[in-house]
């Protein structure tokens, strides 16, 4: 009879042990002061459970509640009142606001309006810093004007013909801004932003894509909106096409 009771009782607590667990989760939440922007270190957050937990920098607390417990928030020694487990809406995301001030760790700043140069603005800025290479002739025989107003030859485009170093250099410091701001024009109209909406690509697939599908300069010179998405497009699907493809033969071997 003795044995029998023992098994009926251990069956009972074996039982009610899953229920009492199950009714156990997390309270969760932020403690403010009372401007509700600044987060309060520090606080004791107390369960009528008997546990308790204290907030971290952030102002953040978790705590194992269950929805028969009521839980109170102590800062100096001042407990606020107690909040029923079973009232409160969302117990992922329980915050309160104290009535203290706190100074806080973070400064909300005014409304600050950020605006990106566009590429037409920085390409200006350039060929207004550069503008002597940019505008830059190779020497020849030009005339001049003399402050008494008599024509004659231009004796610096003389003397500028035969530094041929000097042209050299500054023929190809040209080219090469010309290139410069030629791939400028080129990241400006085929850029990750643009691709990654048409296209859906990211990571490692996307920059393989931009590199492969790069187009040159006089296609994105002469293209419109329409004609770059539609080859934006075209291309999305050879390349998506490839990458099955490659899936395909790995899975083969």
């Amino acid at each position: 009879m003795r044995i029998l009771l023992k098994i009926i009782l251990l069956l009972f607590f074996a039982a009610g042990i899953p229920r009492v667990a199950a009714a156990q989760f997390i309270l969760s939440g932020t403690v403010y002061d009372s401007s509700k922007i600044n987060m309060v270190e520090g606080v004791r957050v107390v369960s009528t459970n008997g546990l308790f937990t204290i907030t971290d920098s952030m102002g953040n607390y978790h705590i194992k509640v269950t929805e028969k417990d009521s839980v109170s928030f102590v800062y100096r020694n001042k407990p606020t009142q107690k909040f029923g487990v079973k009232n409160i809406p969302d117990p992922s995301h329980f915050d309160i606001s104290l009535r203290v001030t706190v100074k806080g760790k973070y400064s909300t700043l005014k409304e600050v309006v950020v605006r990106t140069r566009s590429y037409r603005q920085d390409s200006l800025e350039n060929r207004k810093t550069y503008a002597d290479i940019f505008d830059y002739k190779k020497p020849g025989l030009r005339t001049s004007i003399s402050p008494d107003g008599m024509v004659g030859a231009d004796i610096n485009e003389i003397i500028n013909i035969f530094r041929f170093k000097r042209n050299k250099r500054l023929h190809a410091f040209q080219k090469r801004l010309e290139a410069q701001e030629e791939e400028s024009y080129i990241n400006y109209r085929f850029n990750k932003n643009l691709v990654r909406r048409i296209t859906q690509l990211q990571g490692e697939q996307l920059d393989t894509f931009m590199l492969r599908y790069r187009p040159s300069y006089e296609f994105v010179s002469n293209a419109g909106e329409l004609i770059l998405n539609q080859y934006i497009i075209n291309s999305s699907y050879e390349f998506k096409a490839a990458l099955l493809k490659m899936d395909a033969i790995k899975n083969q071997h």
